[in-house]
């Protein structure tokens, strides 16, 4: 935790850089997953700097969530249908979060780019960050078979996905491992001051497309 408390500003800024691209790689494989165009995001990704000052986070959102839920959609923390579904699966992954922060040492209230005084899993919305499309296309795939009540079937298939595997270097891991390793290299890499992230990479399309099903 001390370590953590006095990491310098430039590798917390490139650890930021570094989990907002793992979460566009995954937003664009899983548009690629339902055939939309992925290009965009790529395209998006190569241009995130450190610290993402330039907010390609919030530009891939925009276009990213037309295409996955609707050119209608709004994401709303308040709303209903498939935001409430959003809401319990991202819950569910950020319990999942926070658990791997607080076992590999961490303090969950300092996050890399989350910093409201109030929130005290900062470090828990930083990290679940390139998880979150895997809620996602679990949303999708209910919100169209089963339709967006948040019954115990969509529960269950939204808690299913901390057991999805994801490429892991030479491996698969299932997910809830591998926010263990993504904490403990954080952890790592504040020790010695050398950024060395453990990142998934996307799983192929169809563990995406099949998600939720």
């Amino acid at each position: 935790m001390r370590a953590q408390w006095q990491a310098k500003a430039p590798l917390v800024k490139q650890a930021w850089k570094q989990v907002v691209a793992a979460k566009v790689s995954m937003q664009a494989a899983a548009l690629q997953a339902i055939g939309a165009a992925p290009a965009p995001l790529h395209m998006m990704r190569r241009k995130i700097t450190s610290g993402d000052t330039g907010n390609i986070e919030a530009q891939a959102a925009r276009y990213y969530w037309p295409l996955m839920m609707g050119p209608d959609f709004r994401r709303d923390l308040n709303g209903q249908n498939e935001n409430a579904l959003l809401n319990y699966g991202y819950t569910v992954l950020r319990a999942a979060t926070s658990r791997a922060v607080v076992a590999a040492g961490l303090h969950p209230t300092i996050g890399l780019f989350h910093s409201n005084r109030g929130n005290a899993f900062a470090l828990a919305d930083d990290l679940m960050e390139p998880f979150r499309p895997l809620v996602d296309c679990t949303v999708r795939s209910i919100a169209r078979t089963n339709g967006t009540q948040v019954d115990s079937n969509a529960k269950h298939a939204l808690a299913r996905l901390i057991a999805t595997d994801l490429p892991m270097g030479d491996e698969n891991t299932p997910v809830s491992v591998a926010l263990m390793k993504l904490a403990t290299s954080l952890g790592k890499s504040f020790e010695t001051e050398t950024l060395l992230l453990a990142l998934p990479s996307p799983p192929d399309p169809l563990t995406l497309a099949g998600l939720g099903a």
